[in-house]
């Protein structure tokens, strides 16, 4: 591996979400920042968050033909298991025509075929997982890859800790920033309110929210920043004009650090990438998991903040509008109970993630599980 001094090409891989994709964004600034003269090159699938995302930030962006294998039907499967062989051909012809020097995987059903072309190209591969409970992919890779980068220490039981380090999930850099300008302390007469179902959206949090602000509304003067996802975004716009409550409603945010800047309180999922965000702003939370997600892993990234002490937490299928209400109310009026939330949040951040991926890059890092 080259020396620091070095410029190296690095092939990031993964995706399929904005969850995956935003953390490699990161780790590919970081090294971009570290050594200037370094390239990146993404493998990704053909869906429009994976183009759309990262020809943004002006990085080179191929995909390759492959599909998820876990909780599909019989004829899904056979399609993708199928589609293997021409995955693996299209990795290996990417690797040997692009020449990186690492391979960094960061989750997603794309990232099997590409780390495999590269062990079997002898190229250093690395790989990522941003959940407490490893998705398909990275856990079948676990054995194949190098190193592992974990973002929540409990992660690290579904892998070799020989070869494991605790590294925290990447935040973009305009947030970071964000995170450490000093923040206005001053107590806000209209409170705004961010609520975020995920790059996908999400029906259910959408419904309970509209439920929550329009039938049982807040005692205080409030804005909501709502992103919807593309399905509900019409109607979500609809009810708060009908019901006269200052919003701003959009399918998908792209400019997340300006979003964040007005926010005084998270209603959201609890995506591993969405919450490394919040944890660097010490914005504190009330999470609704996606009851839906692989291995219920929402859940138990939901715990780890809400045990330490920044978040709440509640399922959706006990969760009412009027419980929600009542639950947004109490964390923006008591400024006591805020306060302490937001500092326990900020305690659990772990803002030079993406230097400890490039550090794991560059030279392998030291294998810690803590």
């Amino acid at each position: 591996m080259k020396k620091y001094g070095d410029s190296i090409r690095l092939l990031l891989t993964g995706g399929g979400t904005g969850g995956h994709l935003f953390p490699a964004i990161a780790t590919a600034e970081e090294l971009c920042s570290r050594l200037p003269g370094s390239t990146v090159m993404f493998i990704g699938t053909k869906r429009k968050i994976d183009t759309t995302s990262l020809t943004r930030y002006g990085y080179a962006v191929k995909s390759i033909h492959c599909y998820g294998l876990k909780g599909k039907s019989l004829p899904h499967l056979l399609k993708a298991v199928a589609a293997l062989p021409l995955a693996l051909l299209q990795s290996i012809r990417i690797i040997r025509s692009y020449r990186p020097d690492v391979v960094l995987g960061v989750g997603g059903y794309v990232t099997g075929p590409v780390i495999f072309a590269a062990r079997i190209l002898g190229i250093k591969t690395v790989i990522h997982e941003q959940n407490s409970i490893p998705g398909l992919a990275n856990r079948k890779l676990g054995s194949l890859a190098e190193k592992i980068c974990i973002s929540l220490p409990q992660s690290g039981v579904y892998f070799p800790q020989n070869k494991t380090v605790f590294t925290g999930n990447p935040v973009r850099k305009p947030i970071l920033q964000l995170g450490t300008a000093k923040r206005d302390d001053a107590v806000k007469n209209k409170k705004t309110l961010l609520v975020l179902g995920g790059s996908q959206g999400a029906h259910g949090l959408n419904t309970l929210m509209t439920e929550a602000l329009c039938h049982y509304g807040l005692t205080m003067p409030f804005t909501v920043i709502h992103q919807t996802g593309i399905d509900d975004c019409d109607v979500v716009r609809r009810q708060y004009a009908k019901s006269g409550i200052d919003s701003r409603v959009e399918p998908f945010f792209h400019d997340m650090a300006e979003i964040y800047q007005e926010a005084d309180l998270l209603v959201s999922r609890a995506g591993a990438t969405t919450l490394a965000e919040i944890a660097v702003l010490g914005l504190p939370a009330f999470l609704v998991p996606y009851p839906y997600a692989a291995d219920n892993h929402q859940q138990k990234n939901a715990e780890h903040y809400v045990n330490g002490g920044g978040c709440r937490s509640c399922p959706e299928k006990e969760l009412t509008g009027k419980l929600l209400a009542e639950n947004i109310e109490e964390l923006l009026k008591n400024e006591v109970l805020y306060r302490g939330m937001s500092a326990r949040m900020r305690a659990l951040a772990v803002p030079e993630a993406a230097s400890r991926i490039v550090d794991v890059c560059l030279d392998g890092g030291m294998a810690s599980t803590h």
